[in-house]
């Protein structure tokens, strides 16, 4: 199996142009036999472009306002996937801020752990950034630390 690398078309053993593109076959710079890569954290492709265009307001607003902006796509969700894939998204951030919380509460007397937990608020706080551009960009990225947490998926 062939891929194009100009267009990432697959190419028809035995052919000498690519279908798409209509790049030549045998070029070294023209042709690959790897798969094209595909991000598996992206799921942009799997929501209506409307869906997104109509309900960018309500995503940015999860990551704006963890609490109430949380609540407010809770309500006014409706039929969004692209509202309910951020929901998932920022309730991970929210679970885990408070077991930052919970952590340092307990152990707030130790020097270290106040510490780590300034550090991962920091972390968590770019995430909450990250993940408001993506949406300032019409896109549905997993975030990349909270991605792997086995719970809301």
């Amino acid at each position: 199996m062939t891929f194009c690398t100009n267009c990432g078309n697959e190419i028809p053993d035995g052919a000498n142009v690519c279908s798409a593109c209509g790049a030549p076959v045998g070029s070294a710079a023209g042709f690959s036999r790897a798969a094209p890569y595909t991000d598996s954290t992206d799921h942009t492709a799997e929501f209506d472009p409307q869906d997104i265009s109509d309900n960018k307001v309500i995503a940015m607003l999860i990551y704006l306002l963890p609490v109430a902006g949380v609540l407010i796509a809770l309500l006014s969700q409706g039929q969004s996937e692209y509202v309910a894939f951020h929901l998932r998204q920022g309730l991970k951030l929210m679970v885990v801020n408070s077991l930052i919380g919970i952590i340092t509460a307990v152990l707030f007397w130790t020097i270290l752990i106040p510490i780590l937990a300034g550090i991962c608020l920091c972390i968590t706080t770019v995430l909450r950034f990250i993940a408001f551009f993506q949406i300032c960009r019409g896109r549905a990225k997993e975030l990349p630390i909270i991605s792997s947490l086995g719970f809301l998926k």
